[in-house]
């Protein structure tokens, strides 16, 4: 099988703020042309990560490689391009005019028919001569997306570039991110607190929580380890306790639930002739699918169990 080529490589890092362990040891690789979710909540070191990779930061040990090359060289930070939570637009500028600044900076001197279509890419190219400061809040996202283009780059590095927007505004934004992946071949790491927005978006994730992670790889492998062999038993009314104690006794499976939507099971087994032997109507059976909030909520309660 062929490699893929890795356009993030971490392995080992670790940065210390005062006595505060912000990254201890972390590895992770992000290969070509994936969407990689980084989640974690507040504190957990996602900050740091990315500040690191876009040697905003230095780390204390480890190794540090985007794009092939240590972050720190030039030519690699030339090839990334950003999103963080400051947009970073002149709000006295008009869209044409911020995305050619930002070009200059990076060397580059774009004609104003590519700059026209990069703003159309956005959905921007009837408002390219307004002034960036009457956007509104989910027009100047995709102008700053649009900013962290203008140079072509290889990887893409957003940081919660959801936040603020309305609904309409997220489902643009989200099809603008899959176009960048699938028609231009860019790889964007995805960082968000947002995960129904991972799990519409992202083939691979990482979960970092104090400063290491926690469970990295692809998405629907880690959801479907979490499934377990679980199934859903939907029945005409709720089943007694004395019934399902016997149940997990005499079957040797476990009942994770029982509600109004019926019984959730672990373990397959011969449970539907138990239960109609017994007088319970079995309306459906179904497999249970674990999502990645039930995925995050049970990774982070280990950590404090």
């Amino acid at each position: 099988m062929e490699s893929v080529e890795k356009v993030i490589e971490l392995a080992g890092v670790k940065k210390k703020f005062g006595e505060r362990q912000a990254l201890n040891g972390i590895s992770l690789s992000v290969g070509r042309g994936n969407i990689f979710g980084y989640l974690g909540p507040n504190g957990a070191g996602k900050t740091t990560t990315i500040r690191i990779l876009l040697d905003l930061l230095r780390a204390d040990t480890g190794v540090v490689e985007v794009l092939g090359s240590p972050a720190d060289h030039l030519e690699t930070r030339r090839r990334i391009g950003f999103l963080l939570d400051a947009d970073g637009l002149y709000d006295q500028l008009s869209a044409i005019e911020n995305l050619e600044f930002y070009a200059a900076l990076y060397g580059c001197k774009p004609r104003r028919q590519s700059i026209m279509k990069l703003l159309e890419s956005v959905g921007l190219a009837d408002r390219a001569e307004d002034r960036a400061g009457g956007y509104s809040k989910g027009m100047r996202r995709r102008l700053a997306l649009a900013r962290a283009l203008v140079h072509d780059p290889e990887l893409l590095i957003l940081d919660e570039p959801m936040s603020g927007i309305d609904p309409s505004g997220q489902m643009e934004l989200r099809a603008i991110i899959k176009n960048l992946v699938k028609e231009r071949g860019k790889t964007i790491l995805f960082s968000s607190h947002d995960l129904d927005e991972v799990e519409r978006l992202c083939n691979r994730i990482a979960l970092i929580d104090k400063g290491e992670i926690r469970v990295a790889g692809e998405l629907g492998q880690l959801l479907g380890t979490g499934n377990q062999g679980r199934i859903i038993i939907s029945t005409s009314v709720p089943v007694e306790p004395t019934l399902l104690s016997e149940m997990e006794r005499r079957l040797w499976l476990k009942v994770n639930g029982s509600g109004p939507e019926g019984l959730e099971l672990s373990l397959p087994a011969d449970v539907v002739s138990f239960l109609a032997a017994r007088g319970v109507g079995i309306e459906g059976v179904r497999a249970k699918h674990t999502s990645l909030e039930e995925l995050y909520a049970g990774i982070l309660k280990e950590r404090e169990a």
